[in-house]
Formats: C-alpha cells, sequence, structure tokens
C-alpha cells in the first residue's frame, strides 16, 4: 500500500478495500534518504495497527539496497541503509520486513551468499534486542541475483548467527520464473517438499501473491494479475486451501492501476478460490 501522505495511510488505504494484511515501505523506495516520522504520524500508525487485529503488517526494503555487493561502497550503504529501514520498521511496531538478497554482480554465487550472510549479521548485531524479523524474498533469477534457489537461501540462513530473526517470504512469480512449477497439484506439492527439506516450511513466514507473465524457469521477474498469466488459476487455488498456510499473511504485488479497484478484484478472485474457512490473511 502506498504510504503518500504519511506511513499511517497505508492501513486505512488496506482496511478501506477489505484487506488484513498489508505490506508498505517505510521510506522512499527509490530513494536513499528517508524523511523523519513526525510525531503524529507514528501516533496515528500505531493507533491503526491496534485497530487492525487480526491483521497483519509488513514492511519492504527499498529497491536500492544490495547485501550483496562486491563493491565496498555501494556494499557499506546497502548496509547502512538497510539498518534505518529496520530501525523506522521497529519504531513503528512492525514485526518483519522483507529483503531482496541482492546481486553478487559478478562476484560469484558463493562469494554473494557469504556478503548477504556477512551482511546481514552486521545489521542483525547493531539491533540486538529487537524482534523485527528480515524475510529473504525468493527472485526470478534475473542477471546476477541471489534467491532463486532454495539451496542459495539455505546458505545464506547457514550463515546467519541470529537465525532466530530470520525466514523467508514466498514470490509465487519469483518462484515460478525460477523454475519451481506450482501449476498442477503434483507439481506443487514437490515444490514444497523440495523448500521443506531445504530451508524448512517453519522458516517460510509470508508469501507475495502474483501471477507470471513469463513461462516456467524463464528467470524473468514480470508480475500480473491472478489467473492472467503463465502460472494460471489453479496454483493458487492449491495455496489458498493449504491447511499448512492458513496463518501466513499473503500480499498481493499484482499491477496498480489509478485506483485500487484490481487490487479488490484480484482479491475476490483469490477469496473465491477457498473451500472453506480458514484464519488466513489475504
Amino acid at each position: 500500500m502506498s504510504i503518500s501522505g504519511g506511513v499511517n495511510l497505508a492501513l486505512e488505504r488496506g482496511k478501506g478495500i477489505g484487506c488484513n494484511a498489508v505490506q508498505l515501505f517505510v521510506q522512499n523506495r527509490n530513494q536513499w534518504k528517508a524523511r523523519a516520522f513526525r510525531r503524529e504520524e507514528m501516533t496515528a500508525f500505531r493507533a491503526g495497527m491496534r485497530d487492525f487485529e487480526p491483521g497483519f503488517v509488513i514492511a519492504h526494503s527499498i529497491y536500492l539496497i544490495n547485501l550483496a555487493s562486491p563493491e565496498p561502497g555501494i556494499l557499506g550503504k546497502s548496509k547502512r541503509g538497510f539498518l534505518v529501514e529496520m530501525r523506522r520498521a521497529e519504531r513503528l511496531g512492525i514485526s518483519h520486513i522483507v529483503l531482496h538478497p541482492g546481486s553478487h554482480r559478478g562476484a560469484g554465487e558463493r562469494q554473494g551468499i557469504e556478503t548477504i550472510a556477512e551482511s546481514l549479521n552486521y545489521v542483525l548485531d547493531e539491533t540486538a534486542g529487537d524482534d523485527l524479523q528480515v524475510l529473504l524474498e525468493t527472485t526470478a533469477g534475473q542477471g546476477n541475483s541471489i534467491g532463486h534457489t532454495f539451496e542459495q537461501l539455505a546458505g545464506i540462513i547457514e550463515g546467519i548467527e541470529h537465525k532466530n530473526r530470520i525466514g523467508v517470504c514466498f514470490d509465487t512469480c519469483h518462484a515460478f520464473a525460477a523454475g519451481y512449477d506450482l501449476r498442477s497439484k503434483r507439481a506443487y506439492n514437490a515444490a514444497f517438499r523440495h523448500f521443506d527439506g531445504t530451508i524448512g516450511l517453519d522458516r517460510l513466514r509470508a508469501f507475495h501473491l502474483n501471477d507470471s507473465l513469463k513461462e516456467l524457469g524463464s528467470r524473468v521477474d514480470r508480475h500480473t494479475h491472478i489467473g492472467e498469466g503463465h502460472l494460471g488459476i489453479e496454483a493458487f487455488r492449491h495455496l489458498v486451501n493449504d491447511e499448512r498456510f492458513f496463518d501466513r499473511p499473503m500480499i498481493l504485488e499484482t499491477p496498480k492501476g489509478p485506483d485500487m479497484e484490481e487490487d479488490i478484484r484480484n482479491l475476490e478472485l483469490l477469496r473465491g478460490l477457498r473451500k472453506k474457512r480458514s484464519t488466513r490473511k489475504i
């Protein structure tokens, strides 16, 4: 949800269209510099959080962060920038922040994984005592990005000292583009068995629900509306009816229009796929 006009308005916008899970940026997503929160803005946000029960609010890091960068200047700026974001999220009372793991920029997969783990150890040490959890997002694998295989994510987690503060956000478009088929029930079950055996389902804390404009294994990250891409409706039917994930928040990252009618349509479609009542947060 947009934070235009004040971070507290993101919650109002989400509740206004019937969301019970909201994702937001805690600063401008395309700028390093963050404006200070106004006192009344923070007060209104925390009040909105209390009124949002039993909803779920999650932050997303800005797109400039690259904790895998082999360039010392960019890496240092990314670590400091992410630390600022974590502290801003903590001040708002948000419990989770989603992070794109980063791009190794030609340094190699192994080096990229090690750099991400070292970077996360730094920011987690600096925020020791906080409850905020970092969720590594599955990626499509474009270019030199890390996180398109479950093994890569497991490698990062293995190098983390504060493992109790690390989880995974599963993006359906990204996973599909990376080569994990979710369309048939058999393929869906196989993908999550692989995830469980490699990372563990207990670390899967949230989902991004997006269809994919590109085909299976394309390694291209292009989101589209639910049921309008190569993933198709059945993949989402499997997911919203999987009882293992009834308590995991699911966030739409489908294309946005000038109003929120497309979000409403996607929400109605997903909720219409459910076979029985659940505590699912979509």
